[in-house]
């Protein structure tokens, strides 16, 4: 049996159906296993990820996994990936991550309907 290692698992979820024109909330969420392989880590991720969507969100299939270099701790990289784009900084950054309709912050003071803040 292969050593265990850390993994940081990438997946994406939608709340609720489409409803027509109205706007989708998405969430994306790494969450991190010990497991022997990228494949187990990510049935692990799969895993909880279905009971995380419990009837209320609706999981999209992208799942990406990262090998962690070390065991995780302070500071540690839990997730990474790389992208090719022709874009310069400022519109591959507006494109990829800051679109303005981000939901910035934690909890339940962040509704789905409220605007992100900075």
């Amino acid at each position: 049996m292969s050593a265990l290692g850390w993994y940081g698992v990438r997946c994406v979820f939608a709340s609720g159906e489409r409803d027509g024109d109205a706007a989708t909330t998405y969430e994306e969420r790494i969450t991190i296993w010990q497991a022997a392989s990228f494949e187990g880590a990510i049935a692990l991720a799969e895993q909880e990820g279905a009971a995380y969507a419990a009837g209320a969100l609706r999981r999209l299939g992208l799942v990406q996994a990262f090998a962690l270099d070390a065991e995780p701790g302070h500071g540690a990289e839990v997730f990474a990936m790389l992208r090719r784009s022709t874009l310069d900084d400022g519109a591959y950054l507006d494109h990829f991550f800051d679109t303005g309709a981000e939901l910035r912050g934690a909890g339940p003071t962040n509704a789905p309907d409220q605007p992100a803040r900075s």
